[in-house]
């Protein structure tokens, strides 16, 4: 058993405030990449990653997914990088495939030292005629849904503190 592995499943929070430099490039790979390596049904890699650093089209996103919780707010939380996933949604486990890429990714990006937070909305997004137009204009396929995204960068402060488990948490029978 790798103890560091298990300290990086433990204390891996979300990151809600960032530099604003991109992390490397050579970083930003090892995540992506690692992502790839996620469980998916039946081994099927439904997903698809789309990493986003433009600052026009993170733009656009970030005009995109406040149109849904708060218009002219940040819900990325200023972070360099947006990491897309959606997924094939004719394959009966693309949500549970997309979910599986974005914990995988936000554990690698925790064990090298970078922030990251999930961020939903994405399934609105790329169910509106806006974000369909982005699939076809990125030439993808429109079966694909969203399933979230990660805000990613450099973390700006401390990581929050966890909060307490719930007792109830774990039922042994």
């Amino acid at each position: 058993m790798s103890e560091a592995t298990i300290k990086d499943l433990q204390t891996r929070r979300a990151i809600r405030r960032f530099h604003s430099e991109a992390p490397s490039a050579e970083l930003l790979d090892i995540v992506l990449k690692t992502g790839t390596y996620a469980p998916s049904g039946q081994g099927k890699q439904s997903p698809v990653i789309i990493a986003v650093q433009d600052p026009q089209l993170r733009a656009q996103l970030t005009r995109m997914n406040a149109e849904y919780a708060n218009p002219g707010t940040d819900p990325y939380y200023g972070a360099p990088v947006i990491i897309l996933v959606l997924a094939d949604s004719t394959v009966s486990t693309w949500v549970e495939d997309g979910s599986c890429v974005l914990c995988t990714m936000m554990q690698a990006a925790h064990a090298l030292g970078l922030g990251s937070v999930w961020i939903h909305r994405e399934r609105q997004m790329f169910d509106s005629e806006e974000g369909k137009a982005l699939l076809k204009a990125w030439g993808l396929s429109g079966n694909l849904r969203g399933v979230g995204a990660l805000a990613l960068g450099i973390p700006e402060g401390e990581a929050p503190q966890p909060k307490p488990r719930k007792a109830d948490y774990i039922l042994k029978l």
